[in-house]
């Protein structure tokens, strides 16, 4: 695969999480082959709760932390297609992920999955799309070995994810 993922962790708690950037390189991979897209740049920024507020505030008018932002692009960078960037923060993760009883390594390609789709244009507006992109996550999870994330949440209100 040709396909550059640039990820950037912009905080030091990230460093709990020693295997991050393998972690989303392989679900965003995962998520590019399952729409046989071989090449294209993809960037992720791993941040805290304080900085993903700010940009949850300033682009989508809700002032509070999320678990992950999706911001696609639209335009040819040089011969590779830009999808855009994704966002993750580490305390909505980490949190998520103790209430859901599941790794935060799971959790984290679960995101990663999640936002990566968002790029390609995936949604979850109505219950169609997002039924739709839950089976996808949940088809593109499995093939790297994690069970479906949604199997105990019905009880939890998906804003975002």
């Amino acid at each position: 695969m040709s396909a550059t993922i640039d990820v950037t962790e912009e905080s030091a708690v990230w460093e709990k999480l020693p295997g991050a950037r393998s972690i989303v390189c392989r679900a965003i991979e995962a998520v590019l082959a399952d729409a046989r897209i071989d090449e294209g740049e993809v960037g992720v920024m791993l941040c805290d709760d304080a900085r993903i507020r700010d940009l949850n505030r300033i682009w989508r008018g809700k002032d509070r932390a999320t678990n992950v932002l999706s911001f696609p692009a639209s335009k040819l960078s040089g011969v590779m297609l830009h999808f855009g960037d994704i966002v993750i923060a580490y305390q909505t993760l980490v949190g998520e992920a103790k209430a859901e009883e599941k790794t935060t390594e799971a959790h984290l390609s679960h995101l990663a999955v999640h936002g990566m789709l968002h790029l390609l244009g995936e949604d979850h507006e109505n219950d169609q799309n997002a039924a739709a992109m839950e089976n996808r996550e949940k088809k593109i999870l499995a093939r790297l070995g994690i069970a479906d994330p949604y199997a105990n949440d019905e009880h939890l209100e998906r804003e975002h994810i």
